[in-house]
């Protein structure tokens, strides 16, 4: 595969999502010239006559499948039906209709979450399949891991060029800050906003603050897409991730330095912890020249600056 032109065509499928965005600003600051998106209101990707329409209409040259159904917890445990047919069909018509329209290359975006539960760790890309999964997003994760396995089959039987990046805990601008449903760093970054705002003297984390995390700010990400966009790689999956942990309790402490709350920390043992730890090797994907740019703290402070700029994450809208 050569490396892309500015000019050549670029269809990034979920441009509005904290990953897809991202990967158009950075795709965008490179000087591509041709990006191709829509707004699911204009291209419903569920729908097989629709995508393959659009695809023959757009003759795509290269594809970034970051469009997924997803969810927190409590979405993942009242909708799992919708979770697994929504992700099948995204997937399994963006998949074939590249194949139809022979495109150069698909990146495919995965997660660490569909690895097994109880993977050995750090979690190399070979334990995928190796034990059961996550019960509370078992339904996203099947659903995700047929897609990266179809991408490997047709590129067996088909030569389709396709990567599927399996990404850490992300976070960054375009972030969901609703308290109810957010990710852990959006959620305690606007917890300890609320509270200086509020001029709260202490602060309650669920949890004992013990387990380590891995997080990766969604702009590395978005490099670790573009990387694999213009260079090949003798892999079908690579993991992407920082290569660094933190305890819960060490992240709080940085998000209210980095917010500017200076109360004192409360930490409920009677909530629970979550798996004690969770750590991506990305060795494969560092051994071909990639590696993120961003420290925590300076990712950190990004992200609080668009949090305070943006009324609509402030709402967590």
């Amino acid at each position: 595969m050569t490396k892309p032109g500015l000019s050549d065509s670029i269809f990034v499928a979920g441009h509005r999502g904290l990953v897809g965005s991202a990967i158009v600003r950075a795709l965008q600051a490179a000087g591509y010239t041709n990006l191709i998106t829509k707004r699911s209101s204009e291209l419903d990707l569920r729908e097989q006559s629709a995508v393959r329409d659009f695809f023959a209409a757009e003759r795509p040259r290269y594809v970034v499948c970051a469009a997924a159904m997803v969810g927190g917890i409590v979405a993942n445990r009242d909708f799992p039906g919708t979770f697994i047919h929504d992700n099948l069909a995204i997937q399994t018509n963006v998949i074939e209709a590249c194949r139809q329209q022979a495109v150069a290359k698909l990146i495919y975006l995965g997660s660490t979450c569909i690895y097994p539960k109880f993977a050995p760790q750090p979690i190399q890309e070979d334990h995928l399949l190796t034990g059961p999964l996550e019960e509370t997003n078992e339904a996203y994760a099947i659903a995700k891991i047929a897609g990266l396995k179809m991408c490997e089959a047709y590129a067996k039987q088909y030569g389709l060029s396709s990567i599927t990046l399996m990404a850490t805990n992300l976070y960054g601008p375009g972030d969901n800050f609703d308290l109810e449903k957010s990710h852990v760093i959006p959620a305690l970054m606007r917890k300890a906003h609320e509270a200086k705002l509020a001029g709260a003297r202490t602060m309650t984390v669920w949890g004992t603050g013990t387990p380590l995390r891995e997080f990766l700010h969604v702009d590395d990400m978005a490099a670790a897409a573009r990387y694999c966009l213009e260079n090949d790689t003798p892999y079908s999956m690579v993991n992407v991730g920082s290569g660094e942990e933190v305890t819960i309790a060490d992240l709080t402490r940085l998000i209210c330095e980095v917010v500017g709350f200076q109360g004192d920390l409360i930490f409920d043992s009677e909530k629970p912890d979550g798996t004690p730890r969770k750590f991506a090797d990305s060795s494969r994907l560092r051994g071909l020249g990639w590696k993120p740019a961003l420290s925590l703290r300076q990712g950190l402070e990004d992200t609080y600056r668009w949090f305070t700029q943006t009324s609509n994450a402030r709402l967590g809208n």
